[in-house]
């Protein structure tokens, strides 16, 4: 499949996610495919606990890691600032005001530093891990500092050579698509 792309030293970010709705409409599901190389990555990596997210539709689905690692979900709350919080995966109840299922405000929190590995959804990443979000800035502000693996999840068309990239954003080390898990190139 032949996707077209903004040309990298002119788009904005803006136009960069515009590309990538549109690329992943078109993306088939291979979730089942994509779960099976991170878990063996995981494995491999000695990995536990797990903060992986709630995916909205066209993103990879990651639930099926749960039958094997524990798995952490977020919340995302936006007062005094936008942040998230960790709490167990089987609290995610209701639905956020982005789609996916979130776990209610009361429920049990989990600390971060518990957390052996962090999955980041994206629209899409670029080669040296850069993430191109949904514009919340809410794992820039979550992660850094974290002493975990830091995965960025999506499909393969739509990791690019570059995006544009601010200071404050947190880089995947490693990047798991349906064709496999690498090591990003910073």
């Amino acid at each position: 499949m032949a996707l077209l792309i903004p040309p990298v030293p002119h788009a904005t970010k803006a136009e960069w996610r515009a590309w990538a709705r549109e690329a992943r409409s078109s993306v088939p599901d291979a979730s089942a495919t994509l779960c099976a190389a991170l878990a063996s990555f995981l494995r491999d990596h000695g990995v536990r606990r797990v903060l992986a997210y709630r995916a909205l539709p066209g993103e990879p689905d990651v639930s099926a890691l749960a039958t094997e690692f524990e798995l952490l979900t977020s919340r995302a709350r936006f007062r005094p600032e936008p942040h998230l919080t960790l709490h167990p995966w089987a609290s995610a109840t209701e639905l956020s005001r982005f789609g996916a299922l979130q776990p209610p405000a009361d429920a049990p929190r989990e600390s971060l530093g518990t957390v052996d590995a962090a999955l980041l959804p994206a629209l899409a990443f670029d080669v040296r891990g850069v993430r191109l979000g949904y514009g919340g800035g809410f794992y820039d502000r979550l992660l850094p500092g974290f002493g975990g693996l830091v995965v960025g999840v999506v499909w393969s068309a739509l990791v690019v050579p570059q995006l544009p990239a601010d200071p404050h954003d947190v880089l995947a080390g490693f990047l798991a698509t349906e064709t496999g898990v690498r090591p990003s190139r910073p």
